[in-house]
């Protein structure tokens, strides 16, 4: 029994009154020594000459504070602990004394006070994985024992940042993990995660991410929720999920509460946002002369006047000579965001809580129009909450009760994000203003006001609310025979969301070309009228629940050098979404059996026996089992000299086997045929437009033999421990991927049916390399490092895929290259003089293309790759590259000096690569009528700068569909590196709170993606999209205020 002291008198004898009741006579005997040993040094240190008070504070690596540490003056027995913010004050013999600092699992700390009476320590985790818990599948393993590929990662990391969405937290930080951001706009921010890169090309790629042990989506917690974050990566650690597993595992447990008095925690953020990068385009007096001197080269009259051009540039007359930016029409230069959390935990021997609550709100960039007497603001604000309570029954018998959710509201404008990007894209910078200077909103006819689009159109409000249940019984069955346990868990997690649009649309007029005689704007008569009152428009309801049961034993003994312990699990779950008529249902075993024989060899068997509901009876379960191996080299007596610099080598192998039922396309019974009565089922009979009858039709054809895609995955890695301070992991990994989703594409036309039936018909590679890098140091007592990093490369390939037999073997297959590889025609440069034997006549030789372009020097020039003289759709084909990262990478620290801390994080991506284009999208394509001209218009081909790494080919005034095709010309690398965070924070003296009843203080300044650096200049190359007609990712500064209460 653990017996807590403090060095008074009269607190120890007022302590023995109350524990007497609970102690035995032995441990009264202990108390009292205790007792005199207290008394004799309280005497000892009255003697002692020039005493010193000495205050501080004891935290660990990221900051957070250590309660109940134990400070010893060394050579005494004078000692206190550090209260629940990790503060202390004692009194020691003389200013030249040492300290000694203990915690459970961290490494011991002297700290000589050379004078100083105000002191700050970190301590470092033990490195003695013997005491260190990991979380694994449906448990807890010592991580000593763990011979899976598992990687964790401290929730003060996740933390760090503006972001409301955990996915995007989690980019860069954890090897094997590959988290991309493709939009910032609010509420669909998420990131895309992946573990290990992608392994099918039609099946669910998510990974499965269980919250507390149940299945819940990633994006609904608060990261202030977390108390630990775990990564399953293969088989060894998957298999338990079965059908579930194939794409990785990630396993997150909220806080609860411990034993001691409430500690009481309230963080506050306050941020300033702007985007990261936004398309430049150029204004419109520069616009106008690229199109008068294009048009030009091809023999046109002047297209604008000097006198137009002059004005415009000058700023003669805005409404009239209008030059409006139509990116930042609609786009305001900041934003604000905050975040307010609230943790309270502690508790008894009998009961413990804990209490997380969170509020978020946060302004989008797009533009409002305050005069309006709706609310189109893009906003969302969030409120977490969170409840856990362990009760102790019994001596053998813990209730567990957990209870969390969350309330969202979201409001934005009556349109498509991404089609008012492609609007303002679309509306040259010259045909109008935004808004007259009298109030009136222009228009062109069959054109859209981006302005008007954003703000005066109505708005659309998503109100989402969500309770999560669980209640879990678990029985110490020690009874039976030691280290037997049962447990029962119940779920229920209930989603709803309600969705209204309501639009309005203003008057518009037509585009004024002069004023009258009194200066009044001339507009002829209205294009459209508007509407005086909001409409009703829709609304929509939405929802999901899910029902999870579990019962399992587990079994944990240690018997001399033999350590043994097993699970046995039996689950099933109940989702339904409202996208099927009856919800979809899972069940199954799991199982895991481990050894370890003297600390070195340890074996370990998993397995999951699984059955899904999507498939037809015969083909529902399926067995999949993992087996793994480990060895700890330096537990062996032949290590013993190298102890000092190695204190882990850790050898470890797993291969097996794990499925993927996620059919995609809201399957629930993929057996059975789908009817459909719609309108694409009508018929005709008779002459002309005849007489319509109405009919039914197949939708999705049921196929019997479908079952879960199979994955045999296997992996090798070490850890190592160097110097008892930097800890390196590699894993070297290969999965491959059997009975693949697709919908047949062999299946002729002929055959009658309106959708190509499924097929289990695929196989795919995927393999790769990661590496974990972890460096802590106390440099000197005062100050503090520790550095972490971590590189991921992937590499997949497709070895079977459904394919007409002319096409295999060819440049237009898809077997044998990557996933989602670009397709496109081959670039092979520009055309130059050279290459004609007249104007617009290509020399002999040369392949013709078929794009019906004339054309010139400057224009692209591409390879036949089927030998056939000419350029046209058959020569298209795969070309490399894909806009999955191949590398992912991060890399950060944490300097702690004194009372002052810095860290900062870099991440970043390699080998992705994106086709450009689109609409419009080479200037002067749009004939000054649609399109805006991107910055870098000048990086072109021109007969004074005939270069061949030129960004734009010849420039034309109209369409040349030769040069916008897409090929490996407008194949862009997309790789970045990005400053995902930076911080900077001060930890007031604990001697100067006491006077405000505080117990920490700590304020700080964050920034996120404050810079990047790519090759690609036209946008932020994270963004999915090939024109950057997206909304933003965004930088910013934080100011945050950190209480202990």
């Amino acid at each position: 029994m653990k017996i807590k002291t403090t060095w008074k008198t009269s607190s120890i004898q007022l302590s023995l009154f109350t524990l007497s009741k609970k102690l035995s006579k032995e441990g009264l005997i202990c108390l009292l020594f205790l007792m005199l040993c207290a008394g004799n040094s309280f005497a000892q240190n009255n003697n002692l000459q020039d005493p010193v008070k000495i205050t501080g504070k004891v935290t660990d690596a990221k900051g957070l504070s250590l309660p109940s540490a134990t400070v010893l003056e060394k050579g005494t027995k004078n000692a206190v602990t550090t209260d629940f913010d990790g503060s202390f004050t004692i009194t020691v013999s003389s200013a030249k004394a040492i300290l000694v600092f203990n915690y459970i699992g961290m490494k011991p700390v002297e700290r000589p006070l050379n004078n100083d009476k105000k002191i700050a320590i970190t301590m470092l985790e033990e490195t003695n994985d013997l005491q260190t818990v990991v979380v694994v599948g449906y448990g807890t393993q010592k991580k000593a024992s763990v011979v899976g590929a598992i990687s964790t990662i401290k929730p003060s990391l996740l933390q760090v940042g503006t972001s409301r969405t955990l996915g995007n937290n989690l980019a860069g930080q954890i090897a094997g993990v590959m988290a991309v951001q493709r939009s910032g706009e609010p509420g669909y921010d998420q990131s895309d995660i992946k573990i290990r890169g992608i392994s099918t090309f039609k099946g669910g790629t998510n990974p499965l991410v269980l919250v507390d042990g149940i299945e819940r989506n990633l994006n609904d917690l608060d990261p202030s929720e977390i108390e630990s974050f775990s990564v399953l990566k293969d088989a060894a650690a998957s298999a338990v999920y079965g059908v579930r597993g194939a794409n990785g595992v990630i396993l997150i447990n909220t806080k609860r509460g411990f034993v001691g008095t409430p500690k009481i925690q309230v963080r506050t953020e306050y941020s300033i946002q702007e985007p990261t990068k936004l398309p430049e385009f150029i204004g419109a007096a520069p616009y106008m002369k690229l199109l008068n001197e294009l048009a030009a080269e091809q023999g046109r009259p002047q297209l604008f006047t000097d006198d137009r051009i002059s004005k415009t540039a000058s700023g003669y007359d805005p409404d009239l000579y209008p030059d409006v930016n139509w990116i930042d029409a609609i786009t305001k230069d900041y934003a604000f965001t905050s975040r307010t959390n609230l943790n309270v935990a502690g508790g008894s021997e009998i009961l413990r809580y804990a209490l997380t609550a969170s509020y978020y709100s946060e302004k989008g960039m797009l533009s409002a129009d305050p005069k309006q007497t709706y609310d189109s603001e893009t906003k969302l604000n969030r409120t977490n909450i969170r409840t856990n309570v362990d009760v102790n029954v019994s001596k053998t018998t813990l209730l567990r009760i957990n209870i969390g959710g969350f309330l969202q509201n979201l409001n934005k404008g009556n349109s498509s994000t991404d089609g008012l990007f492609n609007t303002a894209f679309e509306t040259t910078p010259f045909v109008h203003p935004a808004i007259y200077s009298d109030g009136t909103i222009p228009r062109v006819f069959a054109r859209e006001n981006p302005w008007a689009v954003s703000t005066q159109q109505g708005y659309y409000r998503q109100g989402g609310s969500k309770i999560e249940s669980l209640v879990s019984l678990e029985q110490d069955l020690r009874g039976i025979t030691p280290g037997l346990k049962s447990k029962f868990t119940y779920s229920f997690d209930s989603y709803s969301e309600n969705r209204i649009t309501r639009g309005k649309s203003p008057d518009y007029y037509n585009v004024a070309t002069q004023r009258d005689l009194d200066g009044s704007l001339i507009h002829g008569t209205v294009q459209a009228y508007g509407q005086e009152y909001l409409g009703y428009g829709t609304s929509a309801q939405f929802g999901n629940r899910r029902v999870y049961l579990e019962a399992n034993t587990t079994y944990n003994r240690t018997f001399g050098k033999h350590d043994l312990s097993g699970l046995l699990l039996y689950n099933q779950d109940s989702y339904n979404d409202g996208t099927a008529p009856q919800a979809f249902k899972h069940q199954g075993l799991a199982g895991r059996t481990s050894y370890t024989f003297d600390r070195k060899y340890i074996g370990e068997f998993n397995f999951g026996y699984n059955g899904s509901e999507n498939f037809a009876k015969g083909n529902r379960f399926g067995f999949f089992p993992s087996v793994a191996l480990g060895w700890i080299v330096t537990e062996e007596k032949f290590m013993q000299p190298l102890q000092n610099v190695f204190n882990k080598i850790k050898l470890r192998g797993s291969y097996g086997l794990v499925g993927n039922d996620n059919i995609g396309a809201n399957r629930r019974f993929a057996y059975l045929t789908t009817i459909s009565d719609n309108n694409n089922s009508d018929y005709t009979f008779g002459t002309g437009q005849g007489v319509k009858f109405e009919g039914i039709e197949e939708g999705q054809i049921g196929v019997n033999d479908l079952t879960w895609e199979k994955v045999a995955k296997a992996d090798i890695g070490i850890e190592l421990g160097i110097l008892n301070m930097i800890d390196l992991t590699v894993d070297v990994f290969q999965e491959k991927r059997k009975d693949i989703f697709v919908e047949r594409n062999t299946v002729p036309t002929q055959a009658g049916f309106i959708n190509a039936p499924w097929a289990n018909f695929g196989k795919m590679e995927n393999k790769g390399i990661e590496v974990g890098f972890n460096l802590n140091k106390q440099v000197t007592p005062d100050f503090f490092m520790s550095w972490r990093a971590n590189f991921t490369f992937v590499e997949n390939k497709v070895t079977e895929r459904d394919e007409a037999e002319a096409v295999k073997g060819t440049y237009r297959s898809g077997t044998g290259i990557q996933n989602n590889t670009l397709y496109g025609y081959t670039a092979t440069g520009l055309y130059t003089s050279d290459d004609f034997s007249a104007p617009g006549v290509l020399a002999p030789g040369l392949p013709v293309p078929t794009f019906g372009t004339v054309l010139r020097p400057g224009d692209i020039k591409y390879e036949d790759r089927n030998g056939d003289g000419i350029i046209s759709g058959l020569d298209e084909g795969f070309i490399g590259g894909t806009t999955d990262p191949q590398i992912v990478y991060g890399f950060g620290n944490n300097l702690k000096y004194k009372q002052f801390d810095l860290s900062f994080f870099f991440q970043g991506v390699a080998k992705s690569e994106r086709m450009i284009g689109g609409a419009n999208f080479i200037p002067g394509s749009g004939t000054g009528t649609l399109g805006n001209i991107y910055s870098n218009y000048e990086d072109r081909w021109t007969e004074e700068n005939p270069r061949q790494d030129v960004f734009w080919p010849r420039l034309s005034y109209g369409p040349n569909a030769n040069n916008a095709v897409a090929s490996t010309w407008w194949k862009k690398d997309m790789s970045f590196g990005r400053l995902k965070t930076m911080e900077v924070g001060y930890t007031f003296d604990k001697g100067l709170l006491e006077k405000f009843y505080l117990q920490g203080l700590r304020i700080y300044i964050s920034g996120n993606n404050l810079w990047y650096a790519s090759n690609f200049k036209l946008w932020d190359p994270e963004l999915d999209t090939g024109n950057g007609l997206k909304y933003p990712s965004t930088r910013s500064v934080l100011f945050g205020l950190s209480i202990g209460l």
